[in-house]
């Protein structure tokens, strides 16, 4: 299994199809309904237009939730025991900020490893695995690990994805256009890869996190009156 960082950076041309795939807004996980706290952010004028948007992206994929789920992704990939992944899959839940986050993490987890195992997985029959609970990040890094991916090229992928589902919430609920939306992808591409590049070889040691206006958005959004998103 490959699990150190790449020699040069990755692109997608040459990430595997598969993780394009299982990434992309066409695999059955519901991304489309979460917004982690973004619709919060808006509503209350903190993320307003692209530069508040890229500024608090910017935070989430170096120093928030994103941080720390690429650390896991990765952790997941290069565990060698069972008992190591099963401890993993428990932090994976319990890091989550709040009950909706926690919720969205467990529920697109899930759903992940439901259309996985149903059509991906190399794993079949009796020999197929079922989880009562599993977060996004460890449904996504057993894939990976089955599939023997790049641990960078995943962390690269998941966190594109996360960006790209981030920025959709914040066209729809009007704070930025498409055209800047695209923008602010383009300005955290260099970010997110060496976010990818660090977190290829990380330890439990490396996981934390610090934003704490991302965390507390996530919690008002619970009793927010009017939303379009379930986070």
């Amino acid at each position: 299994m490959q699990d150190g960082p790449s020699d040069g950076k990755q692109s997608l041309s040459r990430l595997p199809g598969e993780l394009l795939v299982w990434l992309s807004p066409a695999f059955p996980v519901g991304g489309f309904a979460y917004s982690q706290g973004l619709e919060t952010a808006v509503a209350n004028d903190q993320v307003s237009d692209s530069d508040t948007l890229a500024v608090w992206l910017s935070g989430v994929v170096s120093h928030g939730g994103l941080r720390n789920e690429l650390i896991l992704i990765s952790l997941t990939i290069r565990a060698e025991s069972d008992v190591e992944l099963a401890d993993l899959m428990e932090l994976s839940i319990a890091l989550q900020p709040s009950s909706e986050r926690a919720k969205e993490a467990c529920d697109q987890g899930q759903s992940f490893w439901m259309a996985y195992q149903a059509a991906w997985s190399v794993q079949k029959g009796a020999n197929a695995r079922e989880y009562k609970e599993i977060a996004l990040t460890s449904a996504v890094g057993l894939a990976a690990r089955d599939y023997d991916f790049h641990v960078e090229s995943v962390l690269e992928a998941y966190a594109l994805a996360f960006v790209g589902n981030q920025v959709s919430a914040a066209i729809r609920l009007g704070a930025v256009g498409q055209f800047d939306g695209q923008r602010v992808i383009a300005g955290l591409l260099p970010t997110i890869r060496a976010q990818s590049a660090r977190f290829a070889m990380a330890t439990l040691e490396d996981v934390g996190s610090s934003t704490f206006g991302a965390d507390l958005a996530s919690l008002r959004h619970e009793t927010q009156t009017t939303r379009l998103f379930r986070s």
